[in-house]
């Protein structure tokens, strides 16, 4: 698949998709969502046996659009983040994020989903959802507290403060830090020894390892879902993104 907005590229059973629209630090607009969802949608039928998720160049990702946050198309039942979390969630293979640049919103919250996570040093992280007067989504709720204690979750969740390369690797949010010239060959390299692993070995683990926290994770979501829904479009949800354009 080839877009202004990203590109899938396959090789030796690894499935790289790029996030390329750094004008607008690959805020993930509707065309960016659905086309990830396909490409982890598509990866049995295609042979793949490993995902890479990287962005061009400042960023990894700064989540959603804000200029999309209303557009209709978020609402259906397989749109939109939801039919991305829904892919993310039941993609039968091991992911890996290659974290270039910024990574916000969903820049962040992919991360516990992910096998493994590599850092360039330049990345660094911000859930802005409280400030912007709406909450978590992706199971934030619940992964980040998983992976990085309750309470320094809940110190980034609250304050929307920013948290390092070195910070997100101490705080057990990533697997490494790499030079930003070997991030994505580094990335790439552990795709491809997955990928040679034995395939049912490798996929029947994966899916152990992920089990025990499949249930929490999707309960989160849903009730994410459910509270967003409340929150967005509130006065206080309105004010937030007004003054955040305001602010641009």
């Amino acid at each position: 698949l080839m877009s202004n907005q990203l590109t899938v590229q396959d090789n030796n059973g690894v499935r790289l998709i790029s996030w390329t629209r750094p004008e607008a630090l690959n805020a993930m607009s509707i065309d960016m969502w659905h086309g990830t969802r396909d490409a982890l949608d598509s990866v049995d039928e295609d042979g793949i046996r490993c995902v890479v998720f990287t962005g061009s160049g400042r960023a990894f990702t700064v989540g959603q659009d804000l200029s999309e946050f209303a557009d209709p198309r978020h609402g259906e039942a397989d749109g939109g983040f939801r039919g991305l979390m829904r892919a993310v969630s039941q993609v039968p293979v091991p992911m890996i994020a290659a974290v270039n640049g910024m990574a916000v919103g969903f820049g962040f919250t992919l991360l516990p989903w992910c096998e493994v996570s590599l850092l360039s040093p330049d990345a660094r992280f911000k859930a802005p959802f409280v400030g912007l007067g709406v909450t978590t989504e992706a199971a934030a709720s619940v992964s980040l507290a998983t992976v990085m204690t309750p309470q320094l979750a809940t110190w980034h969740l609250l304050t929307g403060e920013w948290l390092s390369a070195d910070q997100a690797l101490a705080h057990g949010l990533a697997t490494q830090i790499v030079p930003a010239e070997e991030l994505l060959s580094t990335s790439l390299a552990i795709a491809e020894r997955f990928a040679a692993q034995p395939p049912n070995a490798m996929r029947t683990t994966v899916r152990l390892i992920r089990e025990g926290r499949r249930q929490g994770w999707q309960d989160a979501l849903n009730k994410e879902y459910e509270e967003m829904a409340r929150l967005a479009g509130s006065e206080e949800n309105i004010a937030a993104i007004s003054s955040f354009f305001d602010r641009s």
